[in-house]
């Protein structure tokens, strides 16, 4: 991949090694590299997580925290920048959860729409959902739905797609 504008997406199941494989193929590009944080913590178990993910980052990196405003977080990107979107499933979790009621559906294209346009080498990682059983509540199964279908968007503008296995990367696109 050239260090121009692209998008990666890097999807996969739990701990399959998705963040930290797009975290080394982001350091590939000069720094600073930029990181979108879209977990909130919201008890000490969440809280533990994400200073994980942030102790295993070198300096160099610049961490935006942006757990709704994701198409507004990536467009006030410099020009050229490489940024990490950590990640997608995170993101709509608080979209489908936000008390201002939002519309799931118009957020995902908004976003897709942001991703299609890439001002520099954009990674963004997200869980791949649909692999297991059919949950047994509607909101699990909405969820699983909207991630399904916001993963097939953001797969289809995207310039190289990568499905982490056990820590291993599978071309896909």
């Amino acid at each position: 991949m050239s260090h121009g504008a692209s998008l990666t997406f890097v999807l996969g199941g739990a701990r399959s090694g998705k963040s930290g494989h797009a975290e080394r193929l982001l350091m590939e590009r000069p720094a600073p590299w930029r990181y979108i944080a879209t977990a909130q913590a919201y008890d000490a178990e969440m809280r533990a997580r994400i200073a994980a993910h942030a102790a295993r980052r070198p300096a160099g990196w610049i961490t935006v925290e942006e757990p709704l405003d994701l198409a507004g977080a990536l467009a006030a990107m410099p020009e050229g920048a490489p940024v990490l979107i950590d990640c997608l499933t995170l993101w709509l979790t608080n979209v489908m959860l936000a008390p201002d009621g939002r519309d799931v559906e118009a957020e995902s294209l908004r976003l897709a729409g942001t991703l299609a346009r890439p001002r520099g080498p954009w990674i963004v990682v997200s869980n791949e959902t649909g692999l297991g059983i059919v949950p047994d509540n509607a909101l699990a199964r909405r969820f699983r739905d909207a991630a399904g279908r916001l993963n097939q968007m953001v797969a289809q503008k995207a310039d190289n797609v990568l499905f982490m296995v056990a820590g291993l990367a599978m071309q896909v696109k």
